[in-house]
């Protein structure tokens, strides 16, 4: 898995996508402020990053931003990112290829992505559960 991962973080920087580096052991982190500079923090970042590689390639991601790290309406300025975890011994590096293509894809037209709204958060477990609208 550790060399998947690096594999996919380095196809991707290569490509001039934002990633953290170093790359970790589970998962390659997307820099949402940095793929997508036009959207605001209170317009979600990350999750509209998330959202918009899903509807390109069909690749769940995860959000690690605003939306998982706060509950409400705190102040927040921290780091917007998109996890893409690699379970151990379940994707080829086909699978993987196929990830990295949606994600340089969608990069080229990153322009074309929008921020959202939240239209309903609850109490608990928001990054499960709430619900978002594009703007």
């Amino acid at each position: 898995r550790i060399g998947q991962v690096e594999a996919l973080g380095e196809r991707l920087k290569k490509a001039g996508i934002p990633i953290v580096t170093p790359i970790g052991g589970h998962a390659v982190f997307l820099d949402a402020k940095r793929f997508v500079p036009h959207i605001s923090q209170k317009a979600f970042p990350a999750q509209a990053l998330a959202a918009a590689i899903y509807v390109e390639s069909g690749v769940r991601t995860m959000e690690r931003g605003i939306v998982s790290g706060q509950h409400g309406n705190e102040p927040y300025d921290g780091l917007e990112l998109v996890r893409l975890t690699i379970p151990r011994r379940v994707y080829t590096r086909e699978h993987l290829d196929y990830v990295a293509d949606g994600i340089i894809r969608l990069y080229k037209k990153r322009g074309t992505i929008r921020g959202l709204r939240m239209i309903y958060a609850p109490k608990k477990l928001r990054f499960f559960q709430a619900r978002f609208e594009e703007l």
